[in-house]
């Protein structure tokens, strides 16, 4: 047994989460880490709503709210929708509690005490209509390196270069459309270049495993090519207070908004100890070398997490040019591996929440359930390369593959069950044909648990899928229905129990993908209690004095009692009864509702912009 950190990105708490930010980590991390829990290993999954930074202000103002009125009502919303769509976290909390306060304050002290954050003169860009400062994010123009006409002053996403403001060609603000103006201003930086050698030794020995997606080592290793300091602070009055003498008490010098969301792997872990009662127990997934650590995210965010983050931890425990020593934390892990998917786009185009071009999971969790949606992204999702979300397809995936597929096999093995015996039957002698199904259904453990452990989602559903059409083609093949006689009685019951054995190893192997109706299935069975453990949504206080009289909820769960990895014999003698459907097939109608709901969307959006 491994212990097994699952990293996962911490949706911005601007708004609800739509369908493109799901697929992106919500899903993948989830899979992952409930098969991961299912094959013996020790997971803590890990991850929270990113409070902090300037479009929570701009978005506060325009909403005439306080930023931490907004983000209360958002980090809400954002944890109640995770929890319904079952992703199975240890802990999702928030960035803005007092415990992540001083994790991200110890990180940042101890990497300048090593001389890794040095203090520099820079350029920082003001509205001259407001002279409010204008964060780097809010600054568009063209990347000087690529061209690309909509570079932000932090960053270009065409070509994931590192960017700074002054940088940009013809820069403009986003809020305005005003040219910036351009004073001085101090700053702490991150010193990458005395961190590089260190950065680019970890990087190549990830190389060397061949475990990271090619695209996503490939780039990690091309930015180094580039390196440069990272200013880590801001002028901004909304976030964490820079934690040194004559910077703390400065109201509008905090720390960046990405240093203090990667440290919230780590102030999360801690968290969760915390509230566990073992408040050192997060040190056996951060200080143990022989731990293992998975971060998840979209392909937007690699810099951070293969540079920037791998550097904090670098530089904290003093093993750049310049030495260092650690701080209380230890020497903390580095990541095994981050892992990156692609863009989800919608209909050919890009998600637009401000255009109304959206599809919120809130609304598609009302309407379809979790595990159809966690179904199509699992299928169709942008795990290696872009992805287009249909209405489309995914009405025939669901109707297809999920209903016709394996809820038609559930369905009519139950109901064959039911009806002829009303439990689960005693087998007689085992026939080739059904040695042979079993045989099938045994070796997608193997096929699919390897897949999983190596997070090819796609390629590891496109298996269990191929195997539950084999299990169906059996039912072709020896024709149950057909065994009516007294004579033929034990057959029936043979293969029932062949067929009632397939169907259930087969929800254990699709549990992690499937697993609100996977407890569904276990039921219809027999079976007692709950099969998949599953998240809950708990109101938590704070755990330090600042911040003890506050409440806010949490995504959480015990998932001790997540079932194994393997075959285990059903019981003969459990009732089974004639099932409802547990899938349900759409009206072709719902791909011309969904179009027409959008372009109405879209154009309410539209007339609210004008």
């Amino acid at each position: 047994m491994s212990k097994v950190l699952s990293a996962v990105a911490w949706p911005y708490a601007n708004g609800p989460r739509h369908l493109g930010h799901v697929a992106g980590f919500a899903v993948p991390s989830d899979v992952f880490s409930r098969y991961m829990r299912m094959a013996g290993h020790d997971v803590l999954m890990v991850s929270g709503s990113d409070e902090h930074g300037t479009p929570i202000l701009v978005l506060a103002d325009q909403e005439g709210v306080t930023a931490r009125e907004l983000v209360d009502r958002n980090h809400a919303i954002i944890a109640a929708e995770l929890a319904d769509l079952g992703c199975s976290y240890d802990l999702y909390t928030r960035t803005t509690t007092a415990n992540h306060y001083g994790v991200a304050q110890e990180l940042f002290t101890q990497v300048w005490k090593n001389g890794y954050m040095v203090e520099q003169t820079t350029r920082g860009a003001i509205s001259p209509s407001t002279g409010r400062t204008l964060p780097d994010r809010y600054i568009e123009g063209t990347c000087p390196i690529c061209s690309y006409p909509e570079a932000r002053g932090d960053q270009c996403d065409n070509c994931g270069n590192q960017l700074e403001p002054t940088d940009l060609i013809n820069p403009r603000s986003k809020i305005s459309g005003e040219t910036p103006e351009f004073i001085e201003t101090q700053h702490f930086f991150l010193d990458l270049p005395a961190l590089a050698d260190a950065l680019r030794e970890w990087l190549e020995g990830r190389e060397a495993s061949g475990t990271w997606r090619p695209n996503v080592i490939k780039f990690s290793l091309n930015i180094l090519d580039d390196i440069r300091p990272r200013a880590m602070t801001r002028d901004i009055d909304w976030g964490i207070p820079v934690p040194l003498d004559g910077w703390r008490d400065q109201p509008t010098k905090r720390l960046y908004v990405w240093f203090d969301a990667v440290v919230g792997y780590l102030s999360a872990s801690i968290e969760w100890a915390r509230r566990l009662g073992e408040p050192d127990r997060w040190r056996e997934w951060w200080n143990d070398p022989e731990a293992l650590s998975y971060y998840f995210m979209g392909k937007d965010n690699i810099t951070f997490h293969s540079q920037i983050w791998p550097a904090e931890l670098l530089g904290y425990a003093g093993r750049g040019s310049r030495g260092g020593e650690p701080g209380e934390f230890g020497v903390l892990n580095l990541p095994t591996e981050v892992v990156s998917s692609e863009y989800l786009t919608m209909e050919g185009k890009q998600f637009s929440t401000s255009r109304g071009y959206v599809i919120y999971i809130r609304d598609v969790l009302e309407r379809y359930g979790p595990d159809a949606i966690r179904y199509y992204i699992c299928a169709a999702g942008p795990e290696n390369q872009d992805a287009n979300f249909t209405w489309a397809e995914f009405v025939q995936r669901n109707n297809s593959e999920l209903v016709a597929g394996w809820g038609n096999l559930v369905n009519r093995t139950a109901s064959m069950v039911a009806k002829n015996f009303g439990e689960i039957p005693q087998p007689g002698a085992l026939e080739p044909v059904d040695e042979a199904v079993r045989a099938k259904v045994l070796a997608s453990f193997d096929a699919v648990g390897g897949l999983l452990a190596k997070q090819r989602v796609k390629a590891a559903v496109a298996e269990a899928m191929r195997t539950v059409g084999e299990v169906n083609k059996y039912v072709t093949d020896t024709e149950p229905f057909k065994l009516k006689g007294e004579d033929q009685r034990e057959r029936l019951a043979t293969v029932l129990h062949t067929l009632t054995q397939c169907v259930a190893d087969l929800n254990r192997v699709l549990a992690p993908f499937l697993p609100s109706s996977s407890n569904q299935v276990h039921a219809a069975f027999g079976g007692e209690g709950t099969f998949m453990p599953m998240p809950t949504l708990q109101e938590v206080s704070g755990l330090d004095a600042d911040d003890a009289d506050r409440t806010y909820p949490v995504v959480t769960g015990d998932y001790s009692q997540t079932p194994r990895w393997e075959s285990v014999p059903v019981r003969v003698g459990a009732t089974v009864v004639k099932p409802t459907p547990i899938f349900t097939k759409l009206d072709e109608a719902v791909v011309d509702e969904e179009l027409a709901r959008l372009k109405d969307d879209a154009a309410d959006s539209g007339d609210a912009a004008g």
